[in-house]
C-alpha cells in the first residue's frame, strides 16, 4: 500500500524490504516501481527473493532501483558472485533459517560473496512465522561477517536485543510482529522501536 510505504519511510529506517516472492502473503505484486524508487536516498531499498534466478534479481534491482537484495532460497555462492559482478554497488544479504539442526559450517562458502548474513527462524515459508528462534544457537557462528537478526522479533524482544553484545550484530529485521495485517505496517508500534 503506497500510503503505508510513505508513512514507514517517514520513520527513517535504515532498510525497507519489499517481497518479490509470489508465494508470500506480503508479495508486492503490482506495486508500481515509482513508489519504491521515490523513497528517500538514505533508506536502502531492499528486494527480498526466494530461489529467483540471477537474471530475475538483476532485472528487479534495475526496475525498482534497489540498493540491496536479501536472498532466502537455495542460491549457490556462484549465483551471488554473478550478481555482485553485474552490480558491484549492490548490498547482498544471504538469509538462512536457523533451528537446532542448522549447520553454520555452510556459511563459509558464502562469506566472500555476500555483504551480510541474515539469521531467521526456519520455516517452510521462508520466514513470516512471527516466531523467535533460540538466539543461543548463534554461539556456533564463528565467522567475522556481520549479520541481521530476524525471525519473529516483536516489541517484547527489543529489550533482550539490547543485551546482545556480539559486535557482528549489524541490524535487526522486524516484519510480521509489527504489522496490522500482512504487508501493512503498524506505525504506532514501529515508532516505539529504540535500539
Amino acid at each position: 500500500m503506497p500510503s503505508n510505504i510513505a508513512e514507514v519511510a517517514a520513520l527513517k529506517p535504515d532498510y525497507m524490504g519489499f517481497i518479490f516472492y509470489e508465494k508470500s502473503k506480503r508479495y508486492i505484486g503490482g506495486l508500481s516501481p515509482e513508489y519504491i524508487q521515490a523513497l528517500p536516498a538514505p533508506i536502502k531499498k531492499t528486494g527480498v527473493f526466494v530461489d529467483a534466478t540471477v537474471e530475475e534479481v538483476i532485472a528487479r534491482v534495475e526496475e525498482y532501483g534497489l540498493d540491496a537484495v536479501q536472498l532466502h532460497g537455495a542460491e549457490t555462492p556462484g549465483s551471488f558472485k554473478e550478481i555482485k559482478d553485474s552490480l558491484p554497488a549492490l548490498e547482498i544479504i544471504k538469509a538462512f533459517g536457523v533451528d537446532e539442526a542448522f549447520d553454520f559450517g555452510q556459511l563459509t562458502a558464502y562469506a566472500a560473496v555476500v555483504d551480510y548474513f541474515l539469521f531467521d527462524t526456519k520455516t517452510p515459508d521462508h520466514g513470516g512465522s512471527g516466531k523467535l528462534f533460540d538466539w543461543r544457537l548463534l554461539e556456533q557462528y564463528t565467522l567475522d561477517k556481520p549479520y541481521f537478526l530476524s525471525g519473529g522479533i516483536g516489541p517484547e524482544a527489543l529489550a533482550s536485543i539490547k543485551n546482545i553484545t556480539d559486535p557482528r550484530l549489524y541490524a535487526v529485521d522486524v516484519n510480521s510482529r509489527f504489522e496490522l495485517e500482512p504487508g501493512l505496517k503498524d506505525l504506532k508500534t514501529l515508532k516505539e522501536i529504540t535500539l
